[in-house]
């Protein structure tokens, strides 16, 4: 982009370098020469030796001497101004050639400015920050684009063959194809709905009020109860008492439902069980849901979170899902300025905990 006519910052500061100069050296050479003139009248007459000093003579030896230091420090403040200027400048043009290579859609380049710690430094390295960020953040959604088309052009394709079976095939049960296109449509909506509910969560377009996460877990395990007794599985519900927190009720009433049906899904094929507790700590509350299950290994777990991983090892036929039950947990988290861990346990299935700031009450302080 070219640059708008007018001063540029160097030559801005190389002036502002040189005025001061000029002004620091005037005032001094100002004051000597009232200095030697004050009380002397202008026809006065004072004789040393052979020399006569009146005012006249004192301004036309100290005059062009005046004028010669001015103009060595004008010279002085242009070139040092200058050359200062460009070498205080420099790490700006480094950061904006970084910025405009962003901009280009370049997000790997680093500035890594060197030298001492001062507020030069700081931004460098702060924009080096946002750019680490950016360029994840752009990875991921890049990666979630893909595999969100992909997801959603699977039950597409199942529903063209389907069609297309039955076209061919006029004799074949018209009951057994609705069947499978219900199955096939239902799965397509769950998937559209879950992206829309990640997308709300990450954009934090909701409203904030007080909730009390231990009612919700409650909520949330009263809902899933009839799937967890079908299952065979037990579900304990602890908490420590009111568990309040800040955030909206609809998205963590989700991701608490999320993280128990997830551990009645994931779960051993008999005699399962499911704990899901609420604690209350200084400045924070903590949601927890464990279950028993196969055993997970650790790299394993921490794929879990990404959109579209559904741990195939340990999934069900029966409630394959779409992959984004974790992922929507994540979000939600993050949303609320939580925290979301998950560590497997010893005797196998997962932990998972959230972790969420307490609500602040009117004195500004949280609970």
């Amino acid at each position: 982009m070219d640059r708008a006519p007018g001063l540029s910052v160097r030559l801005k500061l190389t002036l502002s370098y040189a005025g001061f100069l000029m002004i620091a050296g005037a005032l001094p050479l100002g004051a000597v020469g009232v200095y030697f003139m004050r009380g002397l009248p202008d026809h006065a007459v004072y004789t040393t030796g052979d020399v006569l000093i009146n005012r006249s003579a004192i301004v036309r030896s100290f005059a062009p001497v005046a004028v010669l230091v001015l103009g060595f420090l004008l010279v002085f403040g242009l070139v040092g101004g200058w050359l200062l200027a460009g070498r205080m400048l420099a790490p700006l043009t480094r950061i904006t050639d970084a910025a405009r290579k962003a901009t280009g859609g370049s997000l790997s380049h680093r500035i890594r400015l060197p030298g001492r710690r001062d507020e030069l430094r700081e931004l460098a390295d702060a924009f080096d920050t946002m750019l680490v960020r950016l360029e994840a953040h752009v990875a991921e959604q890049r990666r979630f684009a893909a595999n969100a088309s992909h997801e959603l052009r699977t039950p597409l394709a199942i529903a063209r063959t389907l069609l297309d079976v039955a076209r061919t095939d006029p004799t074949r049960d018209p009951a057994e194809l609705v069947d499978r296109l219900h199955l096939v449509n239902t799965r397509a909506i769950d998937l559209t709905e879950a992206l829309l509910l990640l997308s709300r969560a990450d954009q934090r377009s909701f409203p904030r009020e007080g909730v009390d996460l231990s009612l919700i877990a409650e909520e949330a395990v009263e809902t899933l109860l009839p799937l967890a007794e079908q299952r065979g599985l037990t579900v304990e519900t602890t908490g420590d008492g009111l568990a309040p927190a800040t955030g909206s009720p609809a998205l963590l009433l989700q991701m608490t439902t999320n993280l128990v049906h997830n551990a009645i899904v994931h779960n051993l094929p008999e005699q399962g069980a499911v704990w899901v507790r609420t604690t209350v700590h200084p400045g924070a509350v903590a949601l927890t849901v464990e279950n028993t299950g196969d055993e997970l290994t650790p790299e394993l777990v921490r794929t879990l979170v990404e959109p579209f991983r559904r741990g195939t090892d340990r999934v069900r036929s029966d409630h394959a899902g779409v992959g984004l039950g974790l992922a929507i947990v994540g979000s939600i988290a993050r949303a609320h300025d939580g925290t979301l861990t998950l560590t497997p346990r010893p005797s196998g299935g997962l932990r998972v905990t959230v972790r969420l700031p307490a609500e602040v009450t009117g004195d500004g302080h949280r609970r």
